[in-house]
């Protein structure tokens, strides 16, 4: 392509991948729907009208999509003209958390900011951002990726940098998607596994020194995570609240708008905690078919990393697609209790204007990105 146009013409590249649209689309559906029935008691009961969070909501998914079918028109190639001030400006934005006056504080973490009476959370923008930056610096200096000076270093100085502001918020379960995404990326564009390990390592050692040394409330997490009965009516009361939601569902579950646990069991029943609610009133079966549907969209994405055109396009297509997948594993999996809770929210489902939005403008490239795809479009 030797003149890049923003927007790219149908001559570009071939048909998106109609599939992966489709698939999103349908858990946007979904998750609105489950939102509503999630959120209807603790929305009544705060706000007197029981469509407070699903009208919310609608409003964030109506936005991003916009946003998203947008983005999935830009030729990818133009956000690398950008990169290193995407980055820069979401890390000031995360130093502006700890500012007074801006700061909005949410339980133990302060990650949120205050804009215009709307709260941000910067360490979304910085998932999809840190990714652009991290694709083209690589693409940049693909002959050096692999050395240890040239490629390893500056790439453990930035994320170091971040994990660093994501450490003081604390955000560990956004932390743990960035670093897993960033990783990935850094694999498929050229870095050694023995560099990799290696980071890898200390990252697991700089967590153990964390919960065993750091703040009580990670060091609780795990304990829930040994044993949800040591602390079942404080510590450990949401995972307890949440076993016995998707316990209760059954293969089918109690029914549509049916659920308990919702009635002020449950707490983040609109958050982080909306797997346990759609599990008990849908059960077994139905969760399962969710999985499959997050699983399909998984799936589609590392078939675009895998026959994406250049480094660029193949490096951030896996970063996304790992940013989605991991954060969907944190989510259900600290819902059924097999890790640590971490707070993060289940993509494309959980309240939140600033996930909904990062998740889909990240989807919106990959649409793009599948555009370009080598043989890839012509046997879909």
């Amino acid at each position: 392509m030797n003149k890049l146009n923003i927007f790219a013409s149908n001559e570009d590249g071939h048909k998106p991948d109609k599939s992966l649209i489709t698939a999103i689309l349908i858990l946007l559906f979904f998750g609105l729907v489950a939102l509503f029935s999630a959120s209807s008691v603790i929305a009544y009961q705060d706000f007197g009208k029981t469509y407070h969070y699903v009208g919310r909501q609608l409003l964030f998914v109506l936005f991003s999509l916009g946003l998203f079918f947008l983005v999935s028109k830009i030729n990818y190639l133009w956000w690398k003209k950008f990169a290193s001030f995407f980055l820069f400006f979401s890390i000031f934005l995360l130093i502006l958390v700890f500012v007074p006056g801006l700061k909005s504080d949410y339980g133990t973490a302060h990650s949120w900011i205050n804009v215009f009476g709307l709260s941000l959370q910067p360490s979304e923008l910085v998932k999809l951002s840190f990714l652009i930056y991290l694709s083209t610096w690589m693409e940049a200096k693909k002959a050096h990726v692999g050395s240890l000076s040239g490629g390893v270093l500056p790439f453990i100085f930035i994320l170091g940098l971040i994990s660093f502001l994501m450490i003081s918020q604390p955000d560990m379960g956004t932390l743990f998607i960035i670093i897993s995404s960033s990783i990935a990326s850094f694999f498929v564009g050229g870095g050694k596994m023995t560099h990799i390990f290696a980071a890898g390592f200390l990252g697991i050692v700089l967590i153990y020194l964390m919960v065993s040394f750091g703040s009580s409330y990670q060091s609780e997490r795990f304990a829930c995570l040994k044993d949800p009965s040591y602390s079942s009516q404080d510590k450990c009361y949401q995972i307890n609240q949440a076993l016995i939601a998707v316990g209760s569902g059954g293969l089918f579950g109690r029914g549509l708008g049916e659920s308990r646990q919702k009635f002020m069991y449950l707490p983040e029943v609109w958050g982080d905690a909306i797997f346990p609610v759609i599990a008990e009133e849908l059960g077994f079966v139905f969760s399962s078919l969710l999985i499959f549907l997050y699983l399909f969209i998984f799936w589609r994405g590392l078939l675009i990393a895998k026959n994406s055109p250049n480094l660029y396009s193949g490096a951030l297509a896996t970063g996304i697609i790992t940013w989605l997948a991991v954060q969907t594993f944190l989510n259900i999996g600290g819902m059924i209790n097999l890790i640590p809770m971490t707070g993060v929210p289940l993509p494309l489902i959980s309240s939140g204007g600033s996930s909904i939005l990062s998740s889909l403008l990240a989807l919106g490239i990959l649409i793009n990105i599948s555009k370009y795809t080598k043989e890839y479009g012509q046997r879909r």
